[in-house]
């Protein structure tokens, strides 16, 4: 299994890999607590921005395989400003086995990428979040059985988890159709590059879905421009009235939601939300992306 840094580089087998050893881990704790793969190993987390699911997913799925972390959080300052990332990468690929980043900048997780000589995961960056994606992936193909044919809506701001989702969709057969308001979406040479979907009234794009999802309208970086997008997206909240749309859609989320923003309590606490088993799926699909990056 090769380094993995973003999912536009990596084909459908591969993604198919991931989750299916994910599946199995799942089911059976016992397939990779008999095979310790990171036993007396240690793994980096390097995180510019703070975090809950992404640093408590990593570092239970790291103990799980018989490993440490150490947790290198934004109190130490910017990846890069300390010292020369050349430097940090080659000096930490002596003492640890992986490292994971969670980051602003995409160029900073390629650098680190450039110098290091153990596999560095992207954990979040401004312009992709690769296990968020891997975790959704799973879970659409435990609640809906498959991923190919189905039709998944993403609705609100077009971001980093829409961007990972539109790498890995196509790829394993299934449709994205993003509906964003203007200046807020993908490039028409991205939008063709990937083969999603836009469709600008969200009640349309979520017609008929077997997934909708939606992520936080204002994300961390982008705390000046809250009250311009509040007023942006306003018809674009997932609401009981528009999952009518899709009343065999299940609904999901990456959290942290802002309940009253871009989805309201009766679909995030409703029957058809599955954002906290969604959450879950992040733990299994990265501690199946260690195993097959480290064993």
């Amino acid at each position: 299994m090769r380094d993995l840094l973003t999912l536009d580089t990596v084909s459908a087998a591969e993604i198919v890999t991931i989750l299916d050893l994910a599946t199995k881990q799942k089911a059976d704790p016992s397939t990779y607590r008999n095979n310790q793969i990171l036993q007396g190993k240690t793994v980096g987390l390097f995180f510019e921005k703070a975090s809950l699911r992404t640093r408590l997913s990593f570092e239970t799925a790291v103990c799980q395989l018989g490993g440490n972390c150490i947790y290198m959080g934004p109190d130490c300052g910017r990846i890069g400003e300390r010292e020369a990332i050349v430097d940090l990468a080659k000096v930490s690929s002596r003492y640890l086995a992986a490292f994971v980043l969670r980051t602003f900048k995409d160029e900073t997780v390629v650098e680190m990428a450039r110098h290091a000589t153990k596999p560095v995961i992207n954990g979040l960056s401004d312009k992709q979040h690769p296990c968020q994606a891997l975790g959704d992936l799973l879970t659409i193909r435990e609640k809906r059985g498959r991923l190919n044919g189905l039709k998944v809506a993403f609705i609100g701001d077009s971001n980093n988890v829409c961007r990972s989702l539109a790498h890995a969709l196509p790829k394993v057969g299934a449709q994205l159709v993003v509906s964003s308001p203007h200046g807020y979406t993908f490039t028409p040479a991205f939008v063709k590059s990937t083969g999603i979907s836009l469709v600008s009234d969200p009640v349309e794009a979520i017609k008929d879905a077997d997934v909708v999802y939606t992520d936080t309208w204002t994300s961390m970086g982008q705390e000046n421009e809250a009250h311009k997008r509040r007023a942006t997206f306003q018809a674009y909240q997932v609401n009981a009235q528009m999952m009518a749309h899709a009343p065999k859609g299940v609904f999901m989320h990456c959290l942290p939601a802002h309940r009253g923003d871009e989805v309201d309590d009766t679909v995030m606490d409703g029957p058809q939300s599955v954002v906290i088993d969604q959450a879950e799926n992040r733990l299994h699909v990265q501690r199946a992306l260690l195993t097959l990056l480290l064993s």
